[in-house]
């Protein structure tokens, strides 16, 4: 049988590995986490490298399910397994939202705007 997290249908080895990137964001990360850490849109809470199943995804709200990836080059070769990826957090409810690093160094006004429109402000 194998071990299980804390997190859902999530083993163990993958919320170690999710620990373990918290310690090495990308420069892209990073400046993502600076908007989103503390609250601070909309008194929303993120949590980053956070692992749902078998997979680790970049931010993760969990009142909306909103899963937001940080998609550097390294994706341009990953295209069937990000496509399983987003197939399994689809059914497991979440809405997924796809930023490159473009978008990230030279729009963060506009990244920060779409994730504004997918999340459902908190008043407490």
């Amino acid at each position: 049988m194998k071990a299980f997290s804390k997190y859902k249908n999530t083993p163990e080895y993958i919320t170690r590995l999710s620990r373990r990137n918290r310690d090495d964001p990308t420069p892209q990360e990073e400046k993502l986490w600076k908007v989103l850490s503390s609250r601070k849109i909309g008194n929303t809470k993120f949590r980053r490298q956070f692992p749902i199943g078998r997979y680790i995804v970049d931010f993760y709200n969990h009142s909306n399910k909103l899963v937001i990836e940080v998609d550097g080059k390294i994706h341009n070769s990953t295209v069937e397994y990000d496509k399983n990826r987003d197939d399994y957090l689809g059914a497991c409810g979440c809405n997924v939202l796809h930023f490159t690093n473009d978008q990230i160094d030279n729009a963060i006004e506009t990244v920060i705007t779409t994730i504004v429109r997918n999340i459902s402000v908190k008043t407490d």
